[in-house]
């Protein structure tokens, strides 16, 4: 059985030596799906409502830009957020560690005992966390709190669902932009081609195979799409 990485001592201590690494793999699948969601659910609302096509792409292309910065932004303050909650507690703990180090140190303790350590095996590494500042408060930080300690970089995070949201959401309009025949059927095809991908490519990161998660992408999107092009049907026949 082929496993992921070497496990001998030099190759251990070479993957150690680079450290964790920051994933932005969920700020591109959800900045694509939404992408590729919303728009084709513009397209398939103003189709539905039986609107011109240079309607469609005015709508299409605002919604990319303005709806793809909104993401970003909010992606951004949200990954900002988590980070400067992180920075909260820790100077929490770092004055509870200098005002009453005792009881830090019993909570050092429970947190060790529900996790099995027992007699001088727990005392030895209560006195080895405790003896070094900067390990005890990340210990405290993920054990008590259960944050992480590896955060991703907002302007990335953001930049990544930007990214992602633009590439992806411009597919439905694409047909549109050519002046197609029967563009909302190409539309409509390609926007399934592009939630199968990302579905698929997903699977990468997850335990479901690539073919259930490319299904499982075009299923939810095309929903979205079913439910745009119902209300624009209705709405047309208010007007």
């Amino acid at each position: 059985m082929e496993l992921e990485h070497g496990h001998n001592q030099a190759a251990i201590a070479t993957r150690i030596a680079k450290g964790q690494r920051s994933s932005y793999v969920r700020d591109y699948v959800y900045g694509g799906i939404d992408g590729a969601i919303t728009t084709f659910a513009i397209v398939a609302g103003v189709f539905g409502a039986a609107l011109s096509s240079n309607i469609i792409l005015i709508l299409g292309l605002a919604n990319l830009l303005a709806d793809g910065f909104s993401m970003a932004a909010s992606n951004y303050s949200g990954t900002k957020t988590l980070i400067d909650d992180v920075d909260r507690v820790r100077k929490i703990e770092e004055k509870h560690i200098r005002f009453k180090p005792d009881g830090e140190r019993e909570e050092v303790r429970q947190l060790l005992k529900r996790k099995g350590f027992k007699g001088e095996t727990l005392d030895e590494t209560v006195a080895v966390i405790t003896s070094n500042k900067a390990v005890w408060i990340d210990f405290m930080l993920v054990e008590e709190y259960g944050l992480s300690l590896n955060q991703p970089s907002p302007f990335l995070s953001g930049l990544a669902t930007f990214v992602a949201f633009v590439i992806c959401g411009s597919v439905p309009i694409l047909p549109f932009v050519f002046d197609m025949k029967s563009a909302i059927y190409g539309s409509a095809i390609l926007t399934g081609m592009m939630f199968f991908v990302i579905g698929a490519a997903k699977s990468n990161w997850t335990m479901s195979p690539w073919w259930r998660s490319g299904f499982e992408t075009v299923l939810i999107g095309g929903f979205a799409a079913t439910v745009a092009f119902a209300v624009g049907r209705f709405l047309n026949g208010l007007v």
